[in-house]
């Protein structure tokens, strides 16, 4: 009896091992859900009553394998901080994979990415005048069987009404620079805690946006605005809009811009002199020397002033230029001269454009 145990107990080992040289597999894995990443990026940036949503698909599920058959993404909004569930989305939106092999071994972090996009338009019932609701947005991926991992990163824009931008929006080239002006509200609404200002944005043709200038929105029934850090002969395209500034107690101040007006084009051309020399004063010098008459002006403060030209004539005659060049400083000697003469001088000024100012008042001076 003894025997046949050991014999018995032998067997149910060598059997054991048999099995196990054979390759049957251990504790069955659960299947895959096939359920998406959740996005980690989104992005929401408020523009008048438009929100633009911005995200990077995800190309794996939650079990690191490459998703082959997406569905629909559900855009959420909600006037609550939280969002667990997206049963009455805004909008869905189909998002297209680039189709990845089930076995594909493409490291996460070099598949292709695609970033994903969605306007939504608020409804007109929902911005308020409270300055402190925000709307919060997620989005939710979903597998072909509209299941879904969870949501995103929930991202608030502000919930308060944005004010239309001005209607007469005009823009004026000027020899001071760009005069852009418009009509104000008649009847701002003034809110605690909200702030508002004209925000003006200039940009060259198929350039970036950069900021001419601003001014806070008042009962001012006219505003203006001048830009002079443009440059001369280049072709701009100006744009405002209005700013809402947000403060509420114990958060940081958050902002969003209102519709901008139509784009207003404006060709910079130059055809603006400097100023008009002034101060002009000759003075004759000769003795013990060569004759000469000495002229001198208050310098010009053009930012663009290139030079001047000089001018003399005699009683009755016309004034001729003397210079050949540009005249670089304030001053000019004049060695062409004859003893009995009396001269008459005036002086131009001249920009980099070649734009020329008309002629100073006359000094006169007479040859001993």
């Amino acid at each position: 009896m003894k025997f046949a145990s050991y014999f018995d107990c032998a067997l149910c080992v060598a059997v054991a091992l048999s099995l196990t040289s054979c390759g049957v597999p251990g504790i069955p894995k659960p299947p895959s859900l096939d359920l998406p990443q959740p996005v980690a990026d989104l992005r929401a940036l408020r523009k008048g009553d438009k929100v633009y949503l911005t995200w990077t698909v995800p190309t794996q599920t939650t079990d690191r394998k490459n998703i082959r058959r997406p569905g629909a993404t559900r855009i959420c909004r909600s006037l609550y901080p939280e969002i667990q569930d997206c049963s009455n989305p805004a909008a869905q939106a189909a998002v297209l994979l680039p189709l990845l092999a089930p076995r594909q071994t493409k490291a996460a972090n070099s598949a292709p990415r695609i970033h994903a996009t969605y306007t939504d338009n608020l409804p007109p019932t929902l911005p308020s005048q409270d300055p402190a609701p925000q709307i919060s947005y997620a989005v939710f991926v979903q597998n072909e069987n509209g299941r879904s991992a969870g949501p995103s990163n929930i991202v608030p824009v502000p919930a308060v009404v944005a004010l239309p931008p001005p209607s007469d929006f005009v823009a004026q080239v000027t020899a001071e620079g760009v005069i852009l002006s418009w009509t104000g509200i008649a009847h701002p609404p003034q809110i605690p805690g909200l702030r508002r200002v004209y925000r003006v944005y200039r940009r060259e043709i198929n350039g970036a946006d950069m900021v001419a200038g601003e001014l806070p929105l008042g009962t001012l029934r006219s505003y203006v605005l001048l830009d002079h850090s443009f440059e001369w002969e280049k072709t701009y395209l100006y744009r405002a809009t209005i700013v809402t500034l947000i403060h509420v107690e114990g958060k940081p101040e958050t902002q969003f811009e209102g519709d901008d007006t139509p784009a207003v084009q404006v060709f910079a051309h130059d055809i603006f002199p400097p100023a008009v020399p002034s101060g002009l004063q000759a003075v004759f010098s000769g003795v013990g020397q060569s004759p000469f008459i000495d002229l001198i002006w208050a310098p010009g403060t053009d930012a663009d002033l290139a030079g001047y030209n000089i001018f003399r004539h005699e009683a009755g005659s016309e004034p001729v230029k003397l210079n050949s060049e540009l005249v670089k400083t304030p001053a000019f000697r004049d060695s062409n001269i004859a003893s009995g003469h009396t001269y008459f001088y005036s002086v131009s000024a001249v920009d980099v454009r070649g734009n020329e100012s008309a002629r100073s008042e006359e000094a006169s001076e007479a040859v001993p």
